[in-house]
């Protein structure tokens, strides 16, 4: 697996197209009303949506991870970081925020390079 996460618009999903050789048929992008795994595709885009559809649902983010890991091992994840800025006011938010935080954790522990995008520019972290 290979993760890239960084800010909104920072250009992790044009980097990877780009670097990896693959279009736009290689991507499946995440929606935050679907809670079922994403699997299958090159490229698996904004996460964080998945996430925010399984706070919303009530459904556990580290072990819904558990079987994402198992479905995705050859795929890049790209997410966005969502973790600067204020604290959210709003229960649902702050679950979301916290799932996507120790999301990013575990996928960067296990994958096999994570990279960072800010202002476009990549920064290899492992």
């Amino acid at each position: 697996m290979i993760l890239i996460f960084g800010g909104i618009y920072q250009g992790k999903l044009s980097y990877a197209l780009d670097k990896f050789n693959l279009t736009e048929e290689d991507v499946y992008r995440c929606h935050e009303e679907e809670p079922a795994s994403p699997k299958g595709n090159k490229i698996i885009y904004e996460l964080d949506k998945w996430l925010l559809a399984l706070t919303r649902e009530s459904i556990d983010a580290g072990e819904a991870l558990k079987s994402f890991i198992d479905d995705n091992k050859n795929a890049i994840v790209i997410v966005n970081d969502i973790s600067c800025g204020v604290v959210p006011v709003d229960e649902t938010q702050r679950k979301w925020r916290e799932a996507v935080g120790r999301s990013l954790s575990e996928l960067s522990r296990i994958s096999e390079e994570t990279i960072r995008l800010f202002c476009g520019i990549p920064t290899k972290i492992k």
